[in-house]
């Protein structure tokens, strides 16, 4: 499929509807893109998310899917629905089964990948691969040189020492951190080590994916970020 696309077409081509059914879905405003109503003519993306009656057109079964998704703080990443209320999965309520690529923990938000990709998941997982991951972080106190250095320089928690990564102060409470492992919870164990309570985390960036998407809402890889990704795995 060629983008930009007609949305009549995108609809034809993806096996929703007929061309002349998808223009009367669009005159009883019953298609969105982007979660916005379009205009008769409007063209669609590649990156766009296209809804019928408010649910994403189903993609094909075996067509691959490869998401980035800013999760809320609240929401827990696992596929068990009878475990855990608000999962990540029921969340996002995708058409086809896709799952989360790590973790983040119920209290954090920011950036996380879900696919329905189980090779990629474990490429990506791969502990020897040290991908980097950044975090902004807010803490209850000042942060200080002291306290970027030690984090940097690695932290003894979960009987083990952090690896060495990057730390820069953002504000008076604030600062980034890039990681390349990824133990349980482990900036707020790092940081409790030191005297320091996180207050908010967010994960802004997987190697070279960075967030752009709102609290909540996902888009799809772009050809040349899983391009990327996979000459990064």
């Amino acid at each position: 499929m060629e983008f930009p696309i007609r949305i009549n077409k995108y609809l034809s081509q993806v096996g929703f509807c007929s061309r002349r059914q998808a223009d009367k879905l669009l005159q009883n405003n019953r298609i969105l893109i982007n979660d916005k109503l379009p205009e008769l003519g409007t063209k669609v993306l590649e990156n766009d998310v296209v809804k019928v009656d408010g649910k994403p057109v189903k993609p094909k079964e075996d067509d691959k899917v490869y998401m980035i998704f800013n999760k809320p703080k609240g929401i827990v990443c696992t596929t068990d629905s009878s475990v855990e209320k608000n999962n990540i999965v029921d969340y996002i309520n995708y058409p086809t089964r896709i799952y989360p690529v790590g973790r983040l923990d119920k209290m954090s938000e920011g950036l996380i990948f879900m696919t329905n990709d189980g090779k990629i998941v474990n490429k990506i997982l791969r502990a020897r691969h040290h991908h980097e991951k950044e975090y902004l972080v807010k803490v209850n106190k000042p942060v200080t040189n002291t306290f970027l250095n030690r984090m940097q320089n690695g932290v003894d928690i979960l009987d083990t020492t952090t690896r060495p990564c990057k730390t820069s102060k953002v504000n008076q409470n604030t600062f980034k951190i890039v990681l390349t492992q990824g133990l349980n919870r482990q900036i707020r164990r790092m940081c409790e080590a030191l005297n320091y309570r996180v207050i908010a985390l967010k994960r802004i960036r997987i190697m070279h994916i960075k967030l752009d998407v709102p609290v909540g809402q996902y888009r799809m890889f772009s050809q040349e970020e899983l391009k990327a990704l996979y000459k990064q795995i």
